[in-house]
């Protein structure tokens, strides 16, 4: 892969993760137009470990909640008199995370052949923009974060599934299913930061010990770390701006941007220009 290559692939992610447009489908979309064959299983491995770079970022933004509730975590599993909001947290993540574990690996193979579709990458993006939609304009969104409990993180983490589908988005679905639990916008977007992270991490690692040498010998190292490395500063940048800015927005914008772009990838690969 060329260097420039990588650092482009290295921005596409570290802007798409979490935000709600599909950082797969894009990272699909840009290594098609790029020339590459997106279901080579060393692309597969590449795009699954460049996320790691924005699951660091998110760790280092959100280092102190982390360590809150981890500490929470350890208290209240010590003293029953110490479970408190952030003791509930903690078990909401790590039950939360036990669903995409267990699909990403039952449904490895076909994650990697079947679903690298650029047509499910147009289909994603169009039908979960209508969820989106809904679900922004008429959930009560009256929940705050210190209400989560396990159930309702296990139900966000078996909708977090349908992001392994390109074009879903793992953070639009994820928010999605927080806003029909009943959780405000800040809330919502929070949940789905805490449980992109073992999410991506595990696929991350799943990937480079499965794939190393494909990964070495057709994608090459030195531009895979380099993409890495983008993913994270600019994913650090937007994870902050997004914080901000569902202050006082709302998810319209991005899924307008969703159907534009999943209507356009429909004409390009109808009309030929793209295969």
């Amino acid at each position: 892969m060329d260097i420039l290559h990588a650092i482009l692939l290295g921005i596409v992610e570290g802007i798409t993760e979490f935000l709600p447009i599909s950082s797969t489908g894009h990272l699909t979309i840009t290594e098609r137009l790029l020339g590459y064959d997106i279901n080579d299983p060393a692309i597969t491995a590449f795009t699954a470990f460049i996320q790691t770079g924005a699951t660091l970022a998110t760790v280092l933004y959100f280092r102190e909640d982390i360590k809150r509730v981890f500490i929470a975590w350890i208290r209240g599993f010590r003293s029953p008199r110490a479970r408190n909001a952030d003791y509930r947290l903690g078990w909401g993540v790590i039950i939360g995370s036990i669903p995409i574990a267990i699909v990403g690996i039952t449904f490895k193979d076909q994650i990697e052949t079947t679903l690298r579709s650029m047509w499910l990458v147009a289909i994603g993006l169009l039908v979960w923009s209508a969820v989106m939609y809904v679900t922004e304009r008429y959930a009560k969104q009256d929940r705050s974060e210190k209400q989560v409990t396990w159930k309702d993180t296990l139900f966000v983490g078996v909708v977090q599934c349908l992001a392994l589908v390109p074009g879903v988005s793992r953070s639009g679905a994820t928010i999605s299913a927080s806003f029909m639990r009943g959780f405000d916008r800040l809330t919502a977007t929070r949940l789905a930061f805490f449980l992109s992270i073992p999410a991506l991490m595990a696929a991350g690692i799943l990937q480079v010990t499965t794939h190393a040498s494909d990964i070495g010998e057709r994608v090459g190292w030195v531009p895979t770390i380099v993409a890495t490395v983008v993913s994270f500063f600019v994913a650090y940048v937007a994870v902050a701006w997004l914080l901000k800015f569902i202050a006082g927005h709302s998810f319209k914008s991005f899924i307008l941007y969703r159907v534009v772009l999943g209507g356009v990838l429909i004409v390009l690969l109808a009309t030929g220009v793209l295969s």
